[in-house]
């Protein structure tokens, strides 16, 4: 705790860092994941490719990808794109599997209601589907959320910025403090977005809260 107080300020902009690393693939993973999980859904062959592949990309180890990805896109192995690049791939693989399973969830009868209406395809899954699935799909994010933050660590191993520098200096000058001010500032991060997440699905689900 002495180096964490006394290092609280430099801390502090490596966690800025560590953040964009990990909160910047969830967004791509999401803006990626969302609307084609939402077309794969209904189409059987389609939804067998995208899990098969999805849950191929997320077994590929990280080092491998950091090594992998520089040449294919043309960056440097330490650019900081690499760790993004990365992540989203993971953060994509688990949402696009998340999320026709949470659509699933959705009453048959709320569809076949919003059908009779006259809703469209696109329109019901926008207002209907969707918002019906955030509980199911929110379940995920949030373990989407938690992995990349602990993940991004491992971009030390390659120079990439982030708290996982705290674990690798503190091992070559073996000075456990270090590593345990990285330890505890992770841990605190992920349970905070774990939370924020958490009350952020309760929010966009009102009716969740007036059932309960």
């Amino acid at each position: 705790m002495k180096y964490l107080i006394d290092n609280f300020a430099d801390i502090m902009a490596i966690t800025r860092t560590h953040l964009i690393l990990a909160l910047v693939p969830l967004l791509l993973g999401l803006a990626i994941a969302v609307p084609l999980g939402s077309v794969v859904r209904g189409n059987g062959w389609a939804r067998k490719i995208t899990t098969t592949v999805s849950s191929l990309a997320y077994t590929i180890p990280s080092i491998a990808l950091f090594v992998i990805i520089p040449p294919l896109v043309g960056i440097s192995a330490i650019d900081p794109l690499n760790v993004i690049i990365a992540l989203t791939v993971y953060s994509t693989a688990l949402l696009l599997i998340a999320v026709p399973a949470a659509l699933d969830t959705v009453s048959p009868s709320v569809l076949d209601s919003a059908d009779a209406v006259g809703f469209g395809r696109f329109r019901r899954t926008l207002t209907v589907d969707l918002p019906l699935a955030i509980p199911v799909f929110f379940s995920t994010l949030r373990v989407v959320v938690v992995t990349n933050i602990a993940m991004v660590s491992v971009g030390a191993l390659i120079g990439v910025g982030g708290l996982g520098k705290l674990f690798t200096q503190g091992y070559q000058r073996d000075y456990p403090d270090e590593i345990v001010a990285g330890i505890i500032v992770i841990l605190a991060l992920a349970l905070i977005f774990d939370r924020i997440v958490f009350y952020l699905g309760k929010f966009l689900t009102p009716w969740t809260r007036v059932r309960a």
